[in-house]
């Protein structure tokens, strides 16, 4: 029987509110949307079961401790600030003392579990520096250091990522990767591999902590930095499918 690996994805989701103005009148519209679904196809047609929890279910649900957590072979964050797991619904309206969710992802990962953050206007550090990552317990885990700064680096003319080195998480995937919009610019840890790159910059670097693995890809899974041509890449599944088997510790 093939073994069946669980992934959790918490992220990749929005809502907007709008005000439309005409003359004197004006009136409100409300928008939620997710960005998730090119990574949650590729994923579950790798033979992943993913659990997908937009911003504001995990707000509330995503797990609590390290040992709630490996019941996952990995653990995905995009673009959801570090803010939301920190300050869980009953902590912030209650005052009421619950763990620490950065610290529970450090734990465990280095207990065994996989991680992967993937960049965005709310992960790494982000716009304004309001993803909140640097320095915390998380940052502990990952094979990055993160800048205190808003670290985006916006690309609207384009730039093509390049293979650094031979590793799992690209293999198969020679040849030109279409073009990216951005990314977050983030510093190689000493002891992690740099696995792919943006001009002088790291897209994805890989390592260990502990017994477990975590990977950061700089920048998006899905639009905007990831436009139709990237996500619609005949490499992107293997790509994302390669990245989640390694970071299990699958490959």
């Amino acid at each position: 029987m093939t073994e069946r690996r669980r992934i959790l994805i918490a992220g990749e989701s929005w809502t907007v509110h709008s005000i439309h103005q005409k003359g004197f009148d004006s009136f409100t519209t409300t928008e939620y949307a997710e960005g998730v679904r090119w990574l949650k196809d590729a994923l579950e047609a790798g033979g992943w079961d993913v659990v997908y929890q937009p911003a504001h279910v995990a707000a509330r649900d995503f797990p609590m401790t390290a040992e709630d957590l490996a019941a996952f072979d990995s653990v995905i964050l995009s673009d959801i600030g570090a803010n939301t797991l920190l300050l869980h619904p009953d902590t912030f309206v209650r005052s009421k003392v619950l763990p620490n969710r950065l610290a529970s992802i450090r734990d465990y990962v280095a207990n065994g579990g996989g991680f992967i953050m993937v960049g965005g206007y709310l992960t790494f550090q982000g716009i304004e520096a309001k993803g909140q990552y640097a320095g915390s317990p998380t940052e502990e885990a990952l094979p990055v250091w993160i800048d205190r700064f808003d670290d985006r680096r916006e690309l609207p003319q384009g730039i093509e990522p390049k293979v650094a080195i031979e590793h799992p998480i690209v293999a198969g995937l020679s040849g030109a990767w279409p073009a990216l919009l951005g990314y977050n610019k983030l510093t190689a840890k000493d002891d992690a591999s740099v696995v792919a790159t943006v001009g002088e910059d790291p897209l994805i670097v890989a390592g260990t902590y502990g017994k477990g693995r975590s990977v950061a890809f700089a920048s998006d899974c899905g639009p905007h930095w990831a436009p139709p041509p990237f996500v619609e890449w005949a490499g992107y599944a293997k790509l994302w499918q390669q990245m989640a088997d390694w970071s299990a510790s699958k490959i």
